[in-house]
């Protein structure tokens, strides 16, 4: 396994490591793909890298391009699993932009026609039904977990 740079008290680190249980998609050896405990959708998944950079404005270049990858991959298994009619892609930088756990990361939002489009962060999801549609979007992706 690769050696990452990591912050002991980044939840996201935790999860990426194992230490804190999460509903996970799928990982590959730089990237974890995750549902989004307080979603705004069924369906909406963070992907982050393993490394901790607190933002895109830190993260090396060449890390970004390869990170880009595995989201599209995550957001095409998406689509073909839950079929919805659109997807959002959202990206914080700061707490003034809406950033609220500092580890770089992608959104993926599902979203269907005449959704409510509210915020995420406000209800916490059935962990059960998080299980449930990770297993769907997992099936629909070729990566190790």
């Amino acid at each position: 396994m690769a050696e990452y740079p990591t912050d002991p008290n980044c939840i996201f680190c935790k999860i990426a490591s194992g230490d804190i249980p999460a509903a996970v998609i799928g990982e590959t050896e730089h990237v974890v793909a995750f549902m989004d405990a307080f979603p705004s959708s069924r369906g909406h998944t963070l992907v982050i890298p393993k490394a901790h950079y607190p933002n895109l404005l830190e993260m090396p270049k060449e890390e970004l391009q390869s990170f880009m990858a595995p989201v599209q991959d995550v957001t095409r298994a998406i689509q073909t699993a839950i079929q919805p009619d659109g997807i959002v892609l959202n990206q914080f930088n700061g707490k003034a932009a809406g950033q609220t756990v500092f580890h770089y990361h992608q959104h993926i939002v599902p979203r269907w026609q005449g959704q409510d489009r509210r915020s995420h962060g406000k209800d916490q999801a059935d962990p059960e039904e998080l299980k449930a549609v990770a297993t769907a979007i997992r099936a629909e992706l070729d990566w190790e977990r």
